[in-house]
């Protein structure tokens, strides 16, 4: 087999099983393991897929920059915010994330709420600025521009003298061997801190995040209350996470 028929083979299994490992392919296709992983190097290198132990598996296309990802799966992020808005309850304390799906939720908060908003979001905290009875604590730290957020040892260190009863998080990638994933190092630790600091956290999902993974992992299944998408409730991976007992509340 060619090495161009080999890539659209992977690319194939890729669609198809929601991912690859080296060791099948290679038995299947008669080749070493190494010419798979050559193969997956140079998918991964033109951004068609993320490498993990043993293969690979889709590429969030959700790790464009804050600018771009303003335009993918807008319908999408406003259906999973206004599930989202709903669990913002009366007088609550709730961690909001940064990111465009976070972002909607803000704008989908109701305007005379009373409630705490903890962000380390300058955009959000200026989407509520008009929200009279909505007290807004922001962490302050280096600036991520890609996500419009702060990161670092100072944002970290903010996030651990606040409390909520709420989190809801955004990643780039829900998968379910690789987890909850996002592109940067930093702000997937910072992702942790604000988790570690509230009652329940919800990861926020539009549906084409869905089966796809990043470079860096975010939390544990475990640490979730529940994932809020609105991907097809019949999307496979949807029904793997389901046996994995993750709560999925849809946004369809």
């Amino acid at each position: 087999m060619l090495a161009a028929e080999r890539r659209d083979h992977l690319l194939g299994l890729l669609a198809a099983q929601g991912k690859i490992v080296a060791k099948d392919v290679a038995a299947e296709l008669g080749i070493s393991e190494d010419s798979v992983r050559r193969d997956l190097r140079d998918l991964a290198a033109e951004g068609l897929c993320q490498r993990v132990y043993g293969g690979a598996l889709p590429v969030s296309p959700a790790v464009v920059d804050y600018g771009a990802r303003r335009s993918v799966s807008p319908d999408g992020k406003r259906k999973v915010a206004s599930v989202a808005a709903g669990l913002v309850r009366p007088r609550s304390a709730v961690i909001l994330d940064g990111g465009t799906t976070a972002l909607a939720v803000a704008r989908a908060l109701p305007r005379e709420l009373a409630c705490t908003v903890i962000t380390h979001s300058p955009t959000i905290a200026a989407a509520l600025l008009d929200h009279p009875h909505t007290e807004l604590f922001l962490l302050g730290g280096r600036v991520f521009k890609h996500s419009a957020v702060t990161c670092g040892a100072a944002a970290v260190e903010a996030a651990q003298n606040v409390s909520a009863d709420l989190c809801l998080l955004g990643v780039t990638g829900v998968h379910p061997d690789a987890g909850l994933t996002t592109g940067d190092a930093e702000e997937a630790a910072m992702k942790r801190a604000l988790s570690s600091r509230a009652a329940e956290t919800y990861i926020l999902a539009s549906s084409e995040k869905i089966g796809t993974a990043s470079r860096f992992r975010v939390l544990p299944w475990a640490n979730v209350s529940g994932l809020i998408t609105d991907a097809d409730p019949h999307d496979p991976v949807l029904a793997q996470l389901a046996a994995l007992g993750v709560a999925i509340l849809p946004a369809g």
